[in-house]
């Protein structure tokens, strides 16, 4: 029976948990809100949460414009960005535990360090750092939306994702690579209908574009894909991997691989028009992809992800909670066997609202599809493996490798946030008769591989994997006596009521991190080669003949020790901690599979 939210570790307290891993200085004055994902819609409009009703909806839109209207103009982008890990940023459940965790285990000293890459509408407007996505305001949930990049008129280079937006209404400038040139044609040109000016009749548009030439440039990625901590952690390193990368030196850039045609490879762009007014359609130009595809994948109801107006319109968040696609509802084969005296939650028991959430499901299905495709040739292009190579094969023992190549030259493989991306190798070996003589890489029954943050190989339930293949970096802290031990979360498990920073003996400037911590980085550099060895005794040998090796290299998303980390503070939408575990394994990615029989003597 599974473990997972059951069974805890006896954490191990001692002096290194002072030594704190993360701690901005600053201190955060919000107050935890516990997450409610039982929040109805009348109690939403009665708290002034629902944006339709609110009566400071109309201010918001004044200082924020939801991506939804930008879509009338830019349905493309908007299709693109709707399923896109920007997109999902706020949503996660998982994240959004994650940030909740370490923030009550710094005593809220972390404040919206994490948050704040994620939700910079919401951070902006100061919504509690920690409640259900279900009490935040909509524009809040679309995550890293339009106004994200397009309302930012300042190079502002790597600051963690302290971003200022220009707050404004749809009518005002907006900012882009290349500037309002084609803005002025459409404005001046009466056939698109459009006005510049509040209260006319009219398509409501900005009254111009602003060049941001940054925009187009890695150090726009680089101020939130580089997050550098206040006490000198490197917690992610995907721009600073980028800028020593041959990619970079060939003059390449990250929109160049992950806005154009194809997701992973410098590609080049689509062309187009990049505006739709009115169904008249502009010029012809040069356009990027955003889409995002990224290891990333959405776990949430796909009546809420991806963002879709049609679905916002038809039902509340919480609504669409309740609405069980699995079970098959709205389609015929459910309803024609649905009994009389079935109930249904307020919302759904009219069997053509049912019929009419089935359409908006299915087509939420087929994008998150489309997605995941994205996804599995992004992944495909990062990860190479190599045919099975013999090293021994006789009844003393067999032995064989691999070679894991890192297929693209702009960044390590994984990148970003290493320490929760788990890339490895599932090995399998069957002797002559079928029956299997060895296993690496399989799964615990949470969901985790058998290394040292599996709870059954820590409770001492399973032995661990001596010779997993992994390319997840891992935590490490300074233990007082001289010893390292890894961590699942950078924070510290303070023996003081008030965790408190002590003052390095070493700048940071000298080493690069603070002394008390580091990440095992176990990635692989751009164009490198990693090597998996795998060795089979004489004991697990079944005498002569055939035998089978199956290989599988596999990417997940986060690893369930995480999950089973961040569990205590509540997953958003009524998820539970196996829940959660169930859809991140639902999830792993099949990159490559080598199969081959090695006849033995």
């Amino acid at each position: 029976m599974s473990r997972l939210g059951i069974a805890k570790r006896n954490p191990i307290v001692s002096l290194l948990s002072i030594l704190l891993v993360v701690l901005p200085i600053w201190a955060c004055a919000n107050q935890e809100t516990p997450m409610n994902p039982d929040l109805s819609a009348s109690q939403a409009k009665s708290e002034g949460l629902e944006d339709q009703e609110d009566p400071h909806a109309s201010l918001m839109k004044e200082r924020f414009p939801s991506a939804s209207t930008c879509r009338a103009c830019h349905p493309n982008h908007y299709r693109q960005w709707s399923s896109s890990a920007h997109a999902y940023a706020q949503l996660s459940p998982v994240f959004n535990a994650m940030q909740g965790t370490i923030n009550k285990k710094m005593h809220g000293t972390l404040g919206d360090f994490c948050i704040r890459c994620h939700t910079p509408v919401g951070m902006t407007i100061k919504e509690p750092l920690f409640t259900s996505n279900i009490n935040r305001h909509p524009l809040s949930v679309e995550g890293i939306t339009c106004i994200a990049c397009h309302r930012m008129n300042k190079e502002v280079g790597k600051v963690s994702g302290r971003r200022p937006l220009v707050q404004a209404s749809i009518l005002e400038p907006v900012y882009g690579p290349s500037g309002g040139s084609e803005v002025k044609k459409v404005i001046a040109d009466g056939d698109f209908g459009v006005v510049t000016e509040s209260g006319k009749p009219g398509r409501a548009i900005h009254r111009d574009a602003h060049q941001m030439t940054q925009l187009s440039q890695p150090g726009f990625c680089g101020s939130c894909h580089d997050v550098n901590l206040p006490n000198g952690f490197r917690l992610e390193e995907a721009f600073s991997e980028f800028k020593a990368s041959p990619a970079a030196r060939r003059g390449e850039t990250c929109q160049d691989c992950h806005m154009g045609k194809e997701p992973g490879i410098s590609s080049g762009y689509d062309f187009g028009p990049a505006a739709i007014v009115g169904g008249k359609k502009t010029r012809d130009r040069k356009l990027t992809n955003h889409t995002f595809s990224g290891p990333d994948y959405s776990i949430v109801h796909p009546g809420i992800f991806p963002h879709n107006p049609v679905a916002q319109e038809m039902a509340s968040m919480a609504e669409w909670l309740q609405f069980d696609h699995k079970a098959g509802w709205g389609t015929d084969e459910f309803e024609d066997a649905v009994s009389d005296d079935a109930t249904f939650p307020e919302k759904w028991e009219s069997a053509d609202d049912r019929y009419e959430a089935r359409e908006i499901i299915d087509e939420q299905l087929l994008l998150l599809e489309e997605v995941n495709q994205r996804r599995l040739a992004l992944l495909k292009r990062g990860y190479l493996l190599s045919e099975i190579l013999v090293d021994r094969k006789n009844q003393t023992g067999l032995a064989f490798h691999l070679e894991i190549k890192n297929g693209t030259d702009g960044h390590n493989v994984p990148t970003g946030f290493t320490a929760e991306r788990l890339v490895f190798l599932e090995v399998t070996v069957l002797d002559p008769q079928g029956n299997v003589v060895f296993r690496s890489g399989d799964l615990d029954p949470n969901g985790d591989v058998r290394d040292a943050h599996s709870i059954y190989v820590h409770n001492g339930e399973l032995p661990v994997d001596e010779q997993l293949f992994s390319l997840q970096s891992k935590f490490i802290t300074l233990n007082v006596r001289g010893g390292e031990r890894e961590q699942v979360l950078a924070v510290n498990e303070s023996v003081d009521s008030l965790p408190f920073l002590r003052t390095s003996t070493m700048p940071t400037t000298l080493t690069g991190r603070p002394l008390s911590a580091r990440i095992h980085k176990r990635s692989i550099e751009p164009g490198g080669v990693k090597q998996a060895h795998y060795k089979l005794t004489s004991d697990q040998m079944r005498g002569p003949g055939d035998y089978t090796v199956r290989v599988r290299l596999k990417s997940a998303m986060v690893p369930v020790n995480l999950v089973a980390a961040v569990a205590g503070v509540g997953f958003d939408y009524g998820l539970s901690p196996r829940a959660v575990a169930d859809r991140v394994v639902e999830g792993h990615v099949l990159l490559w599979e080598r199969n081959t029989k090695i006849h033995v003597q």
